[in-house]
């Protein structure tokens, strides 16, 4: 059971590797009409994702027999998923998305992570022209050149709001500074703003900006997003909370519908945080302790 252990955890990574599929190429191939793999894909990771989960506990419980059949399952389920992505996905992506696309892939992928193996700095060989007509030498001068915007916004400008005036720059080290994520979905239900924290509870990337927030969770969640946001549409509810246990954390989300003073529903807020430390707050603390 010991050495059956270790090689599950040795294959755990490949979680990172769905997450990255997730957030990073799924919104790319969204735009293309091309969601196959965000509606069934996604699922199936999540299958894979809760066999983990049964490992774990079967070898907690020193039940060898249970382990050994949920590492069969396991085995199963992710040679399966190389299927889809070798002869579906993979072949799809490549023939419907551009360099471009795949530059703005690449640069949002450290937000996200790697599985086992982190890429150089060269381009991809695949993507680039022969060494005679190609413009990039540097995987990273390439991904600039693509993905550069042309206009670029002062960060000493002020934003004006209902009390005071922030620095832009300010504002955004605030929202990022803050022990709670942020996601904002505009009123055609389109992931407008997250915010970049260092230490987000849940993992998100600059593929999810503009993406439809239906695609931004598994298959089997879509029903109660859709629940959510209608009923705030409607101002049927002021609010929605859940909370659950999450690799040893107490993570605590709760979504708000956003107004404006004409009473005109403009999206839903989405916060996340981890709420383990105050949870197991007591008593009272009233004199600094540093």
């Amino acid at each position: 059971l010991e050495a059956l252990g270790a090689a599950v955890q040795e294959l755990k990574p490949i979680i990172t590797h769905y997450t990255r599929k997730e957030n990073q190429l799924f919104p790319y191939l969204e735009k293309k009409n091309f969601t196959g793999p965000s509606r069934v894909m996604w699922g199936k990771h999540d299958e894979v994702r809760e066999q983990f989960k049964l490992f774990d506990k079967a070898s907690e419980e020193n039940n060898s027999a249970q382990a050994k059949k949920t590492a069969r399952v396991l085995a199963g389920k992710i040679k399966a998923l190389f299927f889809m992505e070798e002869k579906i996905l993979f072949p799809n992506a490549k023939r419907l998305l551009s360099e471009a696309d795949w530059a703005e892939i690449r640069k949002g992928e450290d937000a996200i992570g790697f599985a086992w193996i982190r890429p150089g700095a060269e381009y991809d060989p695949i993507l680039v022209k022969s060494e005679k007509t190609s413009m990039y030498a540097n995987f990273d001068k390439a991904v600039s050149s693509l993905t550069e915007k042309t206009e670029v916004e002062n960060p000493l400008s002020l934003i004006n709001l209902d009390v005071g005036k922030l620095p832009l720059e300010v504002l955004n080290l605030i929202l990022t500074s803050l022990p709670v994520d942020f996601s904002f979905v505009d009123a055609d239900d389109k992931v407008l703003y997250y915010s970049d924290n260092p230490h987000r509870v849940f993992p998100r990337s600059p593929g999810v900006i503009g993406r439809d927030v239906r695609n931004c969770h598994p298959h089997k969640s879509v029903e109660t997003v859709e629940k959510i946001l209608d009923s705030f549409k409607k101002k049927e509810k002021t609010d929605a909370s859940f909370w659950l246990e999450l690799n040893g954390k107490f993570i605590y989300i709760t979504y708000k519908p956003i107004y404006n003073k004409a009473g005109e529903y403009l999206g839903t807020l989405e916060m996340s945080m981890d709420a383990t430390e105050i949870r197991s707050l007591e008593g009272r603390r009233t004199l600094l302790d540093w």
